[in-house]
């Protein structure tokens, strides 16, 4: 699916169910510039991510249930490290993207994701 940062489009591949997000972006060894994977969670919660078996370094946003992203986090290939939305806000969503990536593109907490799928 198609969502937006900013001016900046993303073609991201959805995982929402258990095993889709159990998977992630493991065993990936290339990933196009503008490409991530969106992880669409059941109930907005405090979400932890890591990187097992994932080669690509990654940057994942952590975005609440409107849209808004509460913190990013920088991630390292083969690592076990937990990586986790801010604990006092509750989130629906994370995108994961090229390490960097966000930075980049000067996108940072309390801005806006749209086209995020609705919530089930």
């Amino acid at each position: 699916m198609q969502l937006s940062a900013g001016m900046h489009l993303i073609q991201a591949e959805v995982a929402a169910t258990q095993a889709q997000r159990e998977q992630g972006l493991m065993y990936r060894e290339k990933m196009p510039a503008n490409a991530g994977m969106l992880f669409v969670f059941s109930n907005p919660s405090t979400q932890c991510m890591w990187m097992k078996n994932t080669p690509l370094p990654l940057s994942v946003a952590f975005i609440d249930a409107d849209g808004k992203i509460v913190n990013i986090e920088d991630m390292q290939p083969h690592t076990l490290d937990s990586h986790c939305s801010t604990k006092t806000v509750p989130v629906r969503y994370a995108l994961e993207m090229h390490l960097g990536w966000f930075s980049q593109r000067h996108i940072k907490p309390g801005m806006a994701i749209g086209n995020l799928p609705a919530a089930r």
